[in-house]
């Protein structure tokens, strides 16, 4: 089954480097991306006190990557819907889109409470889902009519004349990610966090959700396949020795960066109502994050059970979704692809790579993701790309 590819990140800070060598490392990288055949790049919100992400306004950073690729699509994953004005996104979401010749993907998501409360909002569970619901109506509303319309509770517009339109019509694709329910039930591409154990169940619920409530067979609004893909935090080296050697401290400096800084901010500040299982409180009526494995995961064949009680990378020695729910991909190209074909086996159809975490430097990153795109990538892609390094 030929897979597409994709890259997941967050622009982490990178020790004892000033943020504009950053930036530039950073859209090298995505020049390769664009060379070798990546599908698209994928950037996260996250906002101070946050420290795991140093492009909180995405479309700044798009923009910069609209004009130093031509192939790779690119966008959001996610818009923390509820921190942002819709007409203020669908202005700048269509710019994106004309911007780049139509390359624009669409990742929507609610974030959460603590980032909300940071950002001067309530920190009312509910209402923050309502305002990612109503923020979401309206961009789409806006993205595909020449005219706005909307009544709401928080916000209301009458004939407001939409003057920027996005290339892509009725509107860029659309992904949501940790919840393939939600993804399937409101027709958009889905990417998973988490860990391989656990992704095929995900990838059955997924597609059978998507017949359910979308029809079987049916395209997405912008008349592709759906796609599903799991996020992958990826070391490719020479041998497996030193793989591992240089993902073991990288992935200790990602967990901290991932959830320390605004722990100890709630923390200092006594904001109780952020700690303990408070500080993972969903909206009522959601569905679960995880399908589950026994309902609708297939049999493991003896090969895979084989494979993962004799691992070769990092991801099984630390355990499978080991800190954060998160696991570490770390090998010479032939372990990655022993990987590879478990990862195919979900029936998955895209492959999320993150490529730069924690304390990984440029150059490790560089030659992780070379050897990926030469040595692995053209055996799992339909129509392999020539391209070289930067």
């Amino acid at each position: 089954m030929a897979l597409q590819f994709g890259v997941f990140d967050h622009i982490e800070p990178v020790p004892d480097m000033p943020l504009d060598q950053i930036y530039r490392d950073r859209l090298v990288q995505i020049e390769r991306l664009d060379s070798a055949g990546f599908f698209a790049y994928h950037l996260a919100e996250h906002h101070t006190p946050a420290v795991h992400s140093l492009a909180p306004s995405q479309n700044v950073f798009l923009a910069a990557v609209s004009q130093r690729t031509t192939r790779l699509r690119f966008g959001p994953c996610v818009y923390v819907l509820p921190l942002h004005h819709p007409v203020r996104l669908i202005e700048e979401i269509s710019m994106l889109d004309n911007l780049s010749g139509g390359r624009m993907e669409i990742g929507v998501g609610r974030g959460g409470v603590i980032e909300a409360y940071f950002w001067g909002q309530e920190s009312d569970i509910e209402v923050n889902q309502a305002r990612y619901l109503e923020t979401l109506d309206v961009i789409l509303n806006g993205l595909s009519h020449d005219e706005l319309n909307h009544k709401g509770e928080f916000y209301n517009f009458e004939e407001l004349p939409m003057r920027l339109r996005p290339k892509q019509a009725p509107y860029p694709p659309m992904w949501y990610m940790r919840n393939v329910e939600t993804s399937a039930i409101t027709g958009m591409h889905s990417i998973i966090v988490g860990n391989l154990d656990g992704f095929e169940a995900n990838v059955k619920r997924y597609k059978e959700l998507w017949e359910e409530h979308q029809g079987p067979g049916t395209l997405t609004a912008q008349g592709e396949e759906p796609k599903i893909g799991l996020v992958n935090h990826l070391v490719v080296a020479e041998t497996d020795e030193e793989a591992i050697e240089i993902a073991a401290p990288a992935w200790e400096h990602y967990k901290w960066n991932l959830g320390t800084p605004r722990r100890l901010e709630v923390e200092k500040r006594g904001l109780t109502q952020f700690q303990g299982e408070r500080a993972r409180m969903r909206p009522a009526n959601q569905p679960d994050r995880e399908a589950r494995k026994d309902l609708f995961s297939e049999l493991e064949s003896a090969e895979v059970q084989r494979r993962r009680a004799n691992p070769g990378g990092l991801e099984h020695s630390a355990g499978r979704g080991a800190g954060a729910g998160f696991g570490v991909i770390a090998g010479c190209p032939d372990t990655i692809k022993e990987y590879m074909e478990e990862y195919v086996a979900t029936g998955a159809n895209y492959f999320v790579a993150s490529f730069q975490w924690g304390s990984l430097t440029h150059e490790q990153s560089m030659r992780s993701l070379e050897l990926f795109a030469t040595e692995i990538m053209p055996h799992y892609m339909e129509t392999p790309v020539t391209g070289s390094a930067v």
